[in-house]
């Protein structure tokens, strides 16, 4: 049986939007083998020595003036790219990004970040005849995603879609699907046999991490959970953090049979069933793991901008709660005591209340992809599958 192709296309401003595209090669995978995908960070993969520079000081900005990322975001919240930066963004790629389609030769393009979205956009304008769908990856839509040439959109929410169709999108053109997950959260294992499979003692455990770029040293935070060591298991996931992972595990006051801490690591699924409270900053993906799993959420330093908007949306859903001093007390009195006290009125995906939890299917976004794609090969042409005339934006 011949392959079917899917290109992915992201970049690495923050770890989420590549961690989408391998979740959906993953999935397309898992729903029909024949699927081949190729997942490229296209900035990196055009111009490796010029892209960690720019990576650098976007990750620079973020962590030494979040105010600053917050005014940008807010500021051009509602505008599409301005003409001349995608006209800089067709003269750097255009060529380069062509070559790479034209050898790839995919049947359909997937795009998770703004930027190669925007270029390839560029391409079917002057004559690509390839599908494009664009995933969006946060609670929000920022300007920045809108394309004409996008055939179809996948949204995380009914409240995403309506600021596209707000914004000219055809009805026809947005699908609510969530964000993609990786096959390994579509499923839930057994809190006492992953435990033991990670080498952790069966008792109430915390997972405390900080997202791709490595957990940020919270001195308060670190104090008042070393609090409970006697009570709860703690895990502390640094990410790529090296130097706290080093402070941590050099320090005495983290040296104790009930903390863990862990580096970058390709087993957070596991490590998400083995915990019953998350502490995490409200990015997209790693959120949108954790409710898959059902596990209950406190968010701590969000980054203006889409990590806000992020939090606002699984604080009104009922999924997770802000950090503070007295609601972490609350939940580490509550799961080590196997009480009913952290659950506020409304929580949904607390083990201590019974309320429905808002209806996700991990699975829906490869699903949708794979149809795309069905179609596509069947004989369908981009304009057929688009089934959208845009209004003026």
């Amino acid at each position: 049986m011949q392959k079917k192709r899917v290109l992915i296309l992201s970049e690495g401003f923050g770890s989420g939007h590549t961690q989408a595209g391998y979740a959906l090669a993953a999935g397309m995978k898992e729903i029909q083998p024949n699927v081949h995908t190729k997942v490229i960070e296209l900035g990196s993969f055009l111009n490796p020595t010029v892209a960690p520079w720019i990576l650098s000081a976007y990750r620079l900005t973020v962590s030494t003036n979040p105010a600053l990322v917050g005014m940008l975001y807010r500021k051009q919240h509602d505008k599409p790219l301005k003409r001349l930066t995608a006209l800089a963004l067709h003269k750097l790629f255009y060529n380069h990004t062509a070559d790479v389609i034209r050898q790839l030769r995919p049947d359909l393009i997937v795009c998770t970040h703004p930027i190669p979205s925007a270029i390839i956009g560029r391409l079917k304008a002057s004559g690509l005849d390839v599908p494009l769908c664009t995933v969006i990856t946060d609670y929000d839509a920022h300007g920045s995603w809108m394309n004409r040439q996008v055939d179809q959109f996948l949204v995380s929410t009914e409240s995403v879609r309506r600021i596209l169709l707000k914004r000219g999108v055809h009805p026809n053109s947005v699908n609510v699907t969530g964000i993609p997950v990786h096959p390994t959260f579509w499923t839930k294992e057994d809190k006492a046999i992953v435990r033991r499979k990670l080498k952790l003692k069966n008792m109430p455990t915390v997972f405390i991490m900080g997202g791709g770029w490595g957990l940020v040293a919270n001195k308060e935070l670190f104090y008042q959970l070393a609090q409970w060591k006697d009570r709860v298991q703690l895990v502390f996931c640094v990410g790529n953090n090296q130097k706290l992972l080093t402070k941590l595990k050099s320090s005495p006051a983290f040296s104790h049979p009930n903390i863990v801490v862990i580096g970058q690591t390709k087993e957070v699924s596991k490590w998400m069933d083995a915990s019953d409270l998350l502490i995490t900053k409200p990015g997209g993906m790693t959120c949108t793991e954790a409710m898959a799993k059902g596990l209950p959420m406190l968010f701590c330093e969000s980054i203006p901008g889409q990590e806000e908007k992020n939090c606002e949306y699984f604080v009104s859903g009922g999924y997770g709660e802000v950090l503070s001093p007295l609601v972490l007390d609350r939940w580490l009195h509550a799961i080590s005591s196997g009480g009913t006290a952290a659950a506020p009125h409304g929580f949904r995906m607390s083990p201590y209340h019974s309320a429905p939890r808002e209806v996700y299917r991990p699975e829906r976004c490869a699903e949708e992809l794979v149809e795309l794609l069905n179609a596509r090969t069947a004989g369908a042409r981009p304009a057929e599958l688009r089934r959208s005339l845009w209004a003026s934006m």
